[in-house]
């Protein structure tokens, strides 16, 4: 038997890794408890599909955006970084995309954070810099943890670990759905290591600040279901009703206006550490926009004439 941060797996696991036939490496976090921003033409989609850490589906307004590296637990190395970059740019700049699904390949995991064998090649050979906040100067900059004015709804769809910067990453998300099996956890504390993505500046916010602080001081590890007893998760449902929950609230974000959607993330985002007075006096982009789009004629109008409101994005 094994642990991940505490929690018992019935085999070991090697992070980092692009093959288990390598078993030189194990993480130290695992014991032996006996012992350009312009929209991607599809074809250009199509290749990422096939050969990428990073599978980028776009379909019925909805895009779809899967770690693809389930035989390290969707470890993000540089690479799945740059590539996440270029997504994230094309599903802004996109208008036919409403609204966005984060997953990670398998069912053992959503992304177990970062690629810290890499990590430990690039220190042994002297190319890793120094890191603390942030991702700034290096691949993959801005990370989603600090797109801060991106005005899309972004749904996680978590199963199995959300650890370090995966759990980061669905800290940075709207909507965050869990399997019943999914576990939480910032054990960058036991790694010397810093939640630099944001994860002691989100979880801080996001939770009460004595209960973050327990969970970030120790990297106790946090169930679906205590997740979602404090606010951190949306829904926890069985794993086999994973994928149908998603797709309800992903349709119910559909019926809804898309720049109403767009300037409430907007809004809700910017004041959120704002004094009422200020949130109420200040102009949003997005909601500017909204104001004077067809859509804000088409929802009243279509009420009206008890008809569903054809949305239109302008």
């Amino acid at each position: 038997m094994y642990e991940v941060f505490g929690i018992a797996v019935p085999t070991p696991i090697i992070l980092g890794s692009d093959s288990f036939n390598n078993s030189t490496f194990i993480l130290q976090v695992f014991r032996d408890t006996t012992t350009s921003r312009q929209p991607m033409r599809e074809a250009r989609v199509s290749v990422m599909q096939k050969t990428s850490r990073v599978r980028y589906e776009k379909m019925d307004k909805v895009a779809r955006i899967t770690l693809n590296r389930p035989e390290v637990l969707n470890a993000m190395d540089l690479r799945t970084h740059e590539e996440l970059a270029e997504i994230w740019d094309d599903f802004e700049a996109d208008d036919d995309m409403w609204v966005a699904v984060l997953s990670g390949a398998g069912t053992r995991s959503f992304s177990v954070g970062q690629d810290l064998k890499e990590l430990a090649t690039r220190e042994q050979a002297g190319t890793a810099a120094p890191s603390t906040f942030g991702s700034r100067g290096k691949p993959g900059w801005p990370r989603l943890t600090e797109r801060f004015e991106l005005s899309k709804p972004i749904v996680a769809k978590v199963r199995g670990y959300a650890l370090g910067g995966g759990f980061e990453l669905a800290l940075a998300c709207d909507i965050v759905i869990a399997s019943e099996d999914a576990v939480f956890a910032l054990p960058e504390a036991r790694l010397g290591l810093m939640a630099g993505a944001g994860g002691v500046f989100r979880l801080t916010r996001q939770i009460p600040w004595k209960t973050a602080m327990g969970h970030l001081l120790t990297g106790r590890p946090m169930e679906a279901r205590r997740a979602f007893e404090l606010g951190l998760v949306n829904e926890v449902v069985p794993a086999d009703a994973l994928d149908e929950c998603v797709e309800n609230w992903v349709a119910d974000i559909r019926r809804c206006a898309p720049l109403s959607v767009r300037a409430i993330k907007e809004a809700a985002t910017a004041s959120a550490t704002m004094p009422l007075e200020s949130a109420f006096a200040t102009r949003y982009p997005w909601e500017e926009r909204r104001m004077h789009s067809e859509d804000a004629v088409e929802g009243p109008l279509a009420f009206s004439e008890k008809r569903a409101p054809r949305w239109k994005a302008r």
